[in-house]
Formats: structure tokens, sequence, C-alpha cells
């Protein structure tokens, strides 16, 4: 099985840029943060049991990240249908979490990370000279392996339509 290219990589330089502590073939880390509505949700309690589409996200309800989020949103069908669950990640409060959860009726996951400990662990990157969290999106297998990161704070609905090209590719090869 070999690793995906991340976006904008070429076959010629298949060596793939890492984002972050954690690169393709690593097993993600679980964890453990609070979702929307306050409750410590343990991510190794879907690892290993399905694909996950796990995204970082900058700020809930501003331009791009809005944007991203209602574009998990309205696919948020295509990735279950396809064996995958969506968790969104941000250092939002769960309360922030809630409202923007609700206002925009997304119907997966958001967690607060607002020490920023699991961004860190991760080593997500910082984005426009250090000034904003980065935007970054991880694809894990069934088997919690990292088979795909990307990154991208400027096309926010890009992380999407990538991630699901990779969730179908992953169910090509089973």
């Amino acid at each position: 099985m070999g690793a995906f290219l991340p976006f904008g990589a070429s076959e010629q330089n298949s060596r793939p840029r890492v984002f972050s502590s954690v690169k393709i073939g690593d097993i993600f880390p679980p964890f453990i943060l609070p979702d929307q509505n306050g409750k410590p949700f343990d991510l190794s309690q879907l690892l290993g049991k399905q694909a996950l589409v796990v995204f970082f996200y900058p700020k809930d309800h501003t331009a791009g990240c809005t944007a991203q989020a209602c574009a998990f949103r309205d696919a948020y069908e295509d990735f279950v249908d396809a064996g995958a669950d969506v968790i969104g990640i941000s250092s939002d409060s769960h309360n922030t979490h809630l409202g923007f959860s609700e206002k925009y009726r997304l119907p997966f996951t958001l967690l607060s990370d607002v020490e920023g400990k699991i961004r860190r662990k991760l080593r997500v990157p910082k984005s426009l000279g250090g000034l904003l969290p980065g935007r970054l999106t991880y694809v894990i297998d069934q088997n919690s392996v990292i088979r795909y990161i990307f990154a991208s704070q400027l096309k926010p609905k890009a992380h999407i339509q990538n991630a699901l090209d990779i969730i179908n590719k992953l169910n090509q090869e089973k």
C-alpha cells in the first residue's frame, strides 16, 4: 500500500512535504477534548474502527472557516456513505462551537482545543507569518494510519474534495 501524495506533489517529486510532527504512514495519536456540548470526546473510540477526517481550522464564524465547515456539512453524507466520519478542531470554546454548529447545522463533531495542546502535539503549523492557527486536514484509515495530510489556509473548500478523494481511494484498496 503506497502513501498518497499531498496536494501539489508530483510523481517525479513524490517525497511528501511534512506539515506536522506526524507524517503519512504514522499512527494518528488518540486524545480527549471537549466536544461542542462540553462533554469529553475520546478519539480512541473511533480510531481503528473506521476512516476519519480530522480537520484543524482557525476560528468559528469567520468567512473561510464557515465556508470550510459548511462544505464539510454539504459533503458529510458522502463521507458517511464512504465509511468515514468527520471531526473539526479549533481553539474556540465548546460554547462557541455549539453556536457555530447550531447556526450552520453541522452534523459532525467539533472539538475544543482551547489551550492548543493537541495542535502543539501534532505541530499543526501557524500561517500568515505565525498570526493565525493553521488549516490542516488529516485522513486516517480504519487502522489509525495517517494516509493523507493537506494544508491550505487560503483554499478551505479544497480540503473537502481532497479528503473525499482519498477516502474513496482507500475504499478501492479494500
